[in-house]
């Protein structure tokens, strides 16, 4: 037995007790056939990403109580593999959690195999994951943009995990020969960019060095054995959560190709999810006890009666609230004198995974002869984010009252969030679009302790 499964097994009942608070599912009576299917986030992400492709699934009469979503706990990967990191999880530490996931799935759902599909870090995830046990679980796994050849490949730290050449790659991408680098028995799928993933890219511009090469290429997600798919003109994040990629995955899982790529609304949806936080510079998804939790309605102005409220307990957990498809609201969390806002577009459909983090204050962009945290707000701001996608201002301009966003970022997609000035401190409330979503939002004068955040699902 490998020192990595070693330590696998050793975590696998802690964390299977943990994993408990972690699965969202529907009590909608589903077909016996249908598989279920675990969705697996990325680095420093959540559960929540995957609401809009779940709603995709189930819109297409996927049975929604087979369709799941894992949260890990400690989401932010480490600098070094093997060394402890406040906030952050190993390879082995992130591949059990997922295993004891898995499991618990199986026995809810009496299935003798799931469908794993994960973005990014999640992909690589589930790779540890079948090469240690997992294969004989999973009949389907779908890689969305994962760096399964490194985002960068280089001789220095070799227990990175995204290096191309460091031990855990080298691991995964040589346990089947030299052949093939999947697993015998398991249909595998990756989804790629042609040109626009961040971390596919031949030179190390979207971390500000384009002239050093990374020692990867466009089709470093790619892997012998596995079918592998291009869709041209996403990003990173949208290989995962966009209609284009749920239409690849739907295909591949069922064998046809889904009725619609769009939701179909609820008459009545039901919302919850969980409150957490941000630590020692890194993403937790761990329940945040004592936010004060308000839910505005949000028309051309803001209601002053919430629709919802609630304070956090232990757990973290909120809701449920009883929505109208139709209608915008504020999400307003408060926490030890501070306010996050999050703007959302009407939501369609139920779900239990939406997650509330309590954002860190922003930093604005540096000017010359200026520090980023010295710089003075000028006027009112938005925090306009996009957790499931990039922004470019060329392929998809956002909109303030009609007029395009000088601050959005340029070129290629590396950002998911910006701040827009709004120069006029008495600007009551802006109307912002990205393709097909429109958010009215209220801007603030101190992000200290009062972030408005502009939150797009696509």
């Amino acid at each position: 037995m490998s020192a990595c499964t070693t330590r696998i097994a050793s975590l696998f009942i802690a964390i299977l007790l943990f994993c408990n608070a972690g699965v969202a599912s529907s009590s909608q009576a589903g077909t016996k056939t249908a598989l279920p299917i675990v969705f697996v986030h990325g680095n420093g992400d959540d559960a929540s990403k995957w609401i809009g492709i779940i709603w995709l699934f189930e819109s297409n009469n996927y049975p929604a109580d087979k369709l799941f979503a894992v949260r890990f706990s400690h989401p932010s990967a480490r600098a070094n593999d093997t060394l402890e990191e406040s906030n952050r999880s190993s390879t082995a530490y992130a591949t059990a959690e997922l295993s004891a996931f898995v499991t618990r799935v199986l026995r809810e759902t009496h299935s003798s195999k799931v469908a794993l599909i994960g973005s990014s870090r999640g992909g690589m995830t589930i790779r540890n994951y079948l090469l240690h046990g997992g294969s004989n679980s999973v009949a389907y796994a779908i890689t969305c943009g994962t760096p399964n050849h490194g985002v960068l490949a280089t001789d220095t730290n070799l227990d990175g995990e995204f290096n191309g050449k460091g031990h855990y790659l080298e691991s995964l991408n040589h346990a089947y020969g030299a052949d093939s680098e999947v697993p015998r028995g398991v249909k595998m799928m990756t989804l790629r960019s042609d040109k626009l993933d961040k971390y596919a890219q031949p030179t190390a511009i979207s971390f500000g060095a384009p002239q050093r090469p990374t020692g990867v290429t466009v089709d470093g997600p790619a892997l012998r054995g596995a079918l592998n798919v291009v869709i041209p003109n996403l990003d990173h994040r949208e290989l995962a959560f966009s209609p284009a990629a749920f239409t690849e995955m739907y295909k591949f899982i069922t064998g046809m190709p889904p009725a619609t790529a769009t939701v179909k609304p609820e008459s009545a949806p039901t919302l919850s999810g969980l409150v957490t936080g941000f630590e020692n510079g890194a993403f937790t998804n761990l329940p945040l006890a004592g936010a004060h939790l308000r839910i505005y309605p949000v028309d051309a102005t803001e209601s002053n009666a919430p629709a919802y409220e609630i304070v956090t307990t232990s757990d973290g957990k909120w809701g449920p609230f009883k929505a109208s498809p139709n209608q915008e609201y504020d999400f307003d969390v408060e926490f030890q004198d501070r306010h996050v806002r999050f703007y959302k577009a009407p939501m369609p459909r139920s779900t239990a995974l939406l997650n509330l983090r309590l954002l860190p204050v922003p930093k604005r962009p540096k000017t010359a002869g200026q520090a980023a945290d010295s710089l003075p707000p000028h006027g009112s701001e938005l925090f306009i984010a996009r957790p499931q996608g990039y922004f470019s201002r060329e392929r998809d301009p956002v909109l303030l009252d009609n007029k395009p966003s000088a601050e959005e970022p340029a070129g290629l997609p590396i950002d998911d969030a910006f701040l827009a000035n709004l120069a006029d401190p008495a600007t009551k409330s802006v109307t912002v679009s990205l393709r097909q979503e429109t958010i009215v939002a209220r801007p603030s004068i101190d992000l200290t302790t009062d972030l408005p955040v502009v939150d797009f699902l696509w």
